[in-house]
């Protein structure tokens, strides 16, 4: 394939579905209306065929981009410091901080992980989102992957249409379920509130397996695996499931205090002011050697803060403190 081409192909649970629907999710930070434009300007095929944007797919098919050589972007380079936990000539795992957001975008148009991104490889400017194949929320810390070359973009684009990429994430939610599950349920805009996503039918399919790692006593401490990655589909999947996480002001139902919590632990929750959610653990086969690659990010000091409250209340309430 030349230079400055992608190619995908189109998983089989998206048959059906109109061409320009499913691009954003198979070339992920592209707005739909710009892979539109794309699709109608012959730049972005269907099996190699020029076809309108509301063509249905089958599944199966492979979706080529052919890209200008040109610089994708126009942000700017910012020092801003990364934890990087690998780097190779393809490829960057990081452990984001909660509060950075990934993409610039209406109220954030600098300051991003992109803008550290371009600092820190000014060569990331020829790669679509210098490199960004998969988002956290910008309350949401832990690992990301990046692309560092146009290959391992295309590889990694695939890899997670494929759900080829292990992601398993450390979340808090109120409420104690009684065991693990799943919940399988489509999700899709919210019909009202363009800043939410909901439950609907006819929605993008995502599954989310969770089992609990502990118990408190209003509280628990759950591990989320993703089967999808669609946008804040843990939070809106536990809230679903009856289990909102700590410090969600979108999908929450706000503070829930156990009877007679510590000071302690009532300072903790009235004091955290993002989703308790974190991004523990990444693995997948590296998009161009194969090797077979696992990276894990023990969760930042507030969550750590948390769950140790937490702990110290639940164990208190125990001896009849």
């Amino acid at each position: 394939m030349a230079e400055g081409a992608s190619r995908v192909e189109i998983p089989p649970d998206l048959a059906g579905q109109r061409f320009d629907q499913i691009l954003p999710g198979l070339f992920p930070g592209h707005s739909r209306s710009h892979l539109a434009g794309e699709v109608k300007a012959g730049r972005i095929r269907l099996d190699g065929r020029e076809v309108p944007p509301r063509t249905r797919v089958r599944g199966g098919e492979s979706v080529d981009w052919r890209r200008s050589d040109a610089p994708v972007l126009g942000d700017r380079p910012e020092a801003i410091d990364l934890a990087i936990v690998f780097e190779d000539d393809n490829l960057l795992v990081l452990d984001k901080p909660a509060g950075l957001v990934v993409h610039p975008g209406a109220g954030n148009p600098a300051g991003t992980l992109l803008n550290a991104l371009l600092h820190h490889d000014p060569k990331l400017a020829q790669i679509p989102r210098a490199g960004i194949v998969h988002r956290l929320d910008k309350d949401t810390s832990g690992l990301l992957v990046v692309a560092r070359s146009l290959p391992a973009q295309t590889a990694l684009v695939a890899m997670l249409a494929a759900r080829d990429i292990h992601r398993r994430y450390v979340a808090i939610v109120n409420g104690v379920p009684v065991a693990g599950g799943t919940v399988d349920a489509p999700l899709d805009r919210h019909p009202t509130d363009r800043l939410r996503r909901a439950v609907q039918e006819g929605g993008r399919p995502a599954v989310t397996h969770y089992r609990v790692r502990e118990k408190f006593r209003a509280h628990a401490s759950l591990q989320c695996e993703l089967e999808s990655g669609r946008t804040h589909q843990i939070r809106v999947h536990m809230a679903h499931a009856g289990w909102p996480l700590v410090g969600d002001s979108l999908y929450g139902r706000g503070l829930k205090l156990p009877r007679g919590a510590t000071p302690r632990l009532t300072g903790a929750l009235r004091g955290f002011k993002r989703q308790a959610l974190h991004a523990e653990h990444l693995g997948f086969a590296h998009p161009v050697t194969g090797e077979a690659l696992a990276f894990d990010a023990e969760p930042p000091r507030d969550l750590l803060d948390l769950l140790e409250a937490l702990r110290e209340d639940a164990a208190g309430a125990g001896r009849g403190i």
